[in-house]
């Protein structure tokens, strides 16, 4: 995946300066739908973090066990959580 489209969305997303300006950009490069689901992706490590089951993690967010199950299986196969703390709390 990492071809020079996608090398360029991450030299953009690396531009800009704070978290307003990756929102505009993600406004504008994705649709609402898959602005939910980027941010359900986030919700739902967050939320296993937390100990909360993925049947309980489902019904919370309105989505499938499936959608879950996907979220849990990144955690296993990347370090998620270090990528995601270090960068907490800017913008």
């Amino acid at each position: 995946m990492m071809n020079n489209a996608y090398q360029s969305l991450l030299k953009h997303l690396a531009n800009c300066s704070d978290s307003h300006e990756i929102e505009r950009l993600l406004q504008a490069l994705l649709t609402d739908k898959e602005q939910q689901d980027i941010a359900n992706r986030i919700r739902i490590f967050d939320l296993l973090n937390q100990g909360i089951t993925q049947r309980e993690i489902s019904d919370q967010l309105g989505v499938g066990i499936a959608t879950v199950s996907r979220g849990a299986k990144v955690m296993q196969n990347h370090d998620v959580n270090s990528l995601l703390s270090t960068h907490r709390g800017n913008g």
